[in-house]
């Protein structure tokens, strides 16, 4: 797959140390570049109702297209690979978008059994409010027992291997919330099962939104 952008500063992703406990997972801020923030916001799909969308049940410009196939690179596989310590050649992957955020999303969570490693990419200009800001928690019980707050502030990524103590969540917020979410999957059946969970949320959440605007 031929390069066309450098939206990704892969360098800053060598960069971090990746944190070992309680589990794997590390923080880069600007790890996508202020033109290229800027470049994608302006070629996000418009999403009008809260849930993961899979990419190709919506609507996006070039930039966003070009962020996608970086997302899809040997080079990125090959970051990865080498900070995680793991082989994903041969995996199959999984890109999802949001928009929008309502009062049931943030509860803790550790992400299905089927994810290796989960990304999450903020494509918020700026975040004052408190709720909607991510926890990496050290317990299933206790949001307040936190390991470390992500503001989800633009071209912040996130990334962590999902384990069984991968918990994570955030508190309440309803609006506008951009978040892209990548992940390698442990097999195409897998990428299959989540597609189609995918799949049919938001058929419903659009059906949802006809019936009933501004509540799906």
């Amino acid at each position: 797959m031929p390069k066309t952008t450098d939206y990704l500063r892969l360098e800053a992703f060598r960069a971090t140390p990746l944190v070992e406990e309680p589990f794997q997972h590390l923080i880069v801020p600007g790890f996508i570049s202020p033109e290229g923030v800027a470049a994608i916001n302006a070629d996000y799909p418009q999403i009008s109702s809260s849930g993961s969308f899979p990419v190709d049940q919506v609507s996006f410009g070039q930039a966003f297209q070009d962020l996608l196939d970086e997302l899809e690179s040997d080079e990125f596989r090959g970051a990865f690979e080498q900070k995680f310590g793991l082989d994903l050649s041969g995996r199959p992957t999984v890109t999802t978008v949001r928009g929008r955020c309502d009062s049931s999303d943030g509860r803790i969570h550790t992400d299905s059994t089927s994810k290796i490693i989960t990304v999450l990419i903020y494509m918020n200009e700026s975040w004052e409010q408190r709720g909607g800001r991510l926890r990496l928690l050290r317990s299933a019980k206790n949001l307040d027992d936190i390991i470390v707050e992500v503001p989800p502030v633009s071209g912040t990524m996130l990334a962590f291997k999902r384990s069984n103590n991968s918990w994570h969540g955030h508190e309440p917020f309803v609006g506008e919330r951009r978040v892209i979410q990548f992940n390698w999957l442990t097999s195409q059946g897998n990428r299959q099962i989540a597609m189609l969970r995918h799949h049919t949320s938001a058929s419903f959440k659009r059906v949802l939104e006809k019936i009933l605007p501004g509540r799906a």
